[in-house]
């Protein structure tokens, strides 16, 4: 499969009914361990991980945004492998019990998190690190508190629990946390969802520094971590806003909290275990909001740059990016046309949903609407799917999909399998097909965790 730029999309061959869990590596010709090819051989020990993770993230979202972009991902270098993302209890997953095979190594029921099926906790790679004197961080563009993040440092019976997983954060004393989901820590009185705590006050005795905004965040990225120093970064109520309305908020970018991390994190002469998420690329698949889906794929690139760039400089730290699972079923190509036009979505600057908070009460405005936020010129019978929609905003992101000559089959997650992608020392352990539970005991074994 090619794109417009020419580049052949590498995707390892597949069997889909086959599972490798505790698969003992090999290797493949063609792909050349990064470290190999810089000729800093291979051997080197793993003091950092940065594990990062493009929620709903699958190999077509890869193939469309190289399209959006125009060249090629800072990732695309450094495709080692797949793996198979199935739970427990089903063959499609949700984020919870993906995250928990990625963070513990066992897979779970959908909705858990931390636990396996008999309600047993499980530890987490994030927990291991700890053990061993490692500083800790977590990073998020939903509420930390959310599935993904939650999965490698709480344990509970049901993802929606947040008020606990936020108790259990700090009980984990995770180093630097930075997302968004401030409700969680805060009382009812104070307009929270805690009972009665509010868990920032106690973050802030337990010797964590607490911030809200961006030039908060900013201000702390010459922060050296000393023993009993700690961040908590909470930029919004609820999920930090989409990376297309971000410019209009106090919040920080992705990138930018990555990097901050980093700054911080890596103070610990012990090494640390970070995990990055890009939450709302999931949302966006379920909304099939195209658009929306590649400006968070954009944002997320910059921050595995960051990581990137500082591994490069640092030598001792592995870079790896794996989704959870594939949201939306996204498709490249769609209408029976043999050319991809995801570059068009490069012009619009709304969501789905904002857009159709944008329409008037007729829906005589969708013209105008569509030039300001898309600069497309709709034809008679887009401006009739979208005035006729049953919901307004799916039917704004259908044309807005359509134009970019992208399909999607579903709403929901599917059982898709992902790529992974790996720098640093040991990404080589990385080659071949895997399920997502081998991803945190080939990172255990990189770290020689115990």
């Amino acid at each position: 499969m090619f794109n417009k730029v020419g580049k052949k999309l590498g995707i390892v061959a597949l069997s889909t009914g086959l599972v490798l869990s505790g698969l003992s590596l090999g290797s493949v010709d063609a792909a050349k361990p990064d470290s190999v090819s810089k000729g800093k051989g291979n051997n080197k020990k793993v003091e950092n991980v940065i594990y990062m993770i493009p929620d709903g993230f699958s190999a077509n979202y890869a193939s469309n945004y190289r399209v959006y972009k125009g060249e090629e991902a800072v990732w695309d270098a450094h495709l080692k492998g797949a793996f198979t993302t199935y739970s427990a209890n089903s063959d499609i997953t949700d984020s919870a019990a993906a995250g928990t095979a990625m963070a513990t190594g066992e897979k779970t029921n959908n909705g858990v998190i931390g636990l396996d099926t008999d309600g047993n906790e499980l530890q987490t790679i994030l927990e291991a690190s700890q053990e061993e004197g490692k500083a800790s961080g977590l990073v998020a563009t939903s509420t930390i508190t959310h599935a993904t993040p939650a999965a490698f440092a709480s344990h509970v019976e049901s993802r929606n629990n947040e008020t606990e997983i936020a108790r259990q954060l700090l009980a984990n004393e995770v180093d630097v946390l930075l997302g968004g989901g401030k409700n969680n820590f805060l009382p009812t009185s104070q307009g929270g969802n805690q009972e009665e705590l509010n868990l920032i006050e106690q973050a802030e005795e337990q010797g964590y520094e607490f911030i809200e905004t961006r030039s908060e965040l900013l201000e702390n990225n010459d922060i050296a971590l000393k023993k009993g120093e700690k961040l908590l970064g909470l930029f919004a109520d609820d999920a930090l806003a989409p990376e297309l309305h971000r410019a209009e908020t106090e919040e920080p970018s992705i990138a930018e909290m990555t990097e901050v991390a980093i700054d911080i994190l890596e103070e610990d002469k012990d090494g640390f275990f970070l995990v990055v998420e890009g939450s709302q690329i999931d949302w966006a698949g379920h909304d099939n909001d195209a658009a929306w889906a590649m400006s968070e794929v954009a944002a997320f690139e910059m921050a595995v740059e960051k990581a990137i760039n500082f591994a490069e400089e640092d030598g001792k730290t592995l870079v790896v990016v794996a989704g959870d699972h594939d949201t939306g079923g996204i498709t490249t190509g769609s209408n029976g046309s043999l050319d991809l036009n995801a570059s068009v979505l490069r012009d619009v600057t709304a969501t789905g949903d904002y857009m159709a908070d944008q329409l008037n009460e007729g829906r005589t405005n969708v013209s105008a609407v569509f030039d300001m936020y898309t600069g497309l010129e709709l034809t008679n019978e887009e401006i009739q799917t979208i005035q006729d929609g049953e919901n307004a905003s799916l039917a704004i992101n259908k044309v807005v999909t359509d134009r970019a000559n992208i399909g999607w089959t579903s709403s929901n997650h599917t059982g898709a399998d992902i790529p992974v992608y790996a720098y640093g020392p040991k990404a080589d352990k990385f080659v071949g097909f895997h399920d997502n539970t081998d991803l945190p005991k080939i990172i255990a074994e990189a770290m020689k965790l115990k």
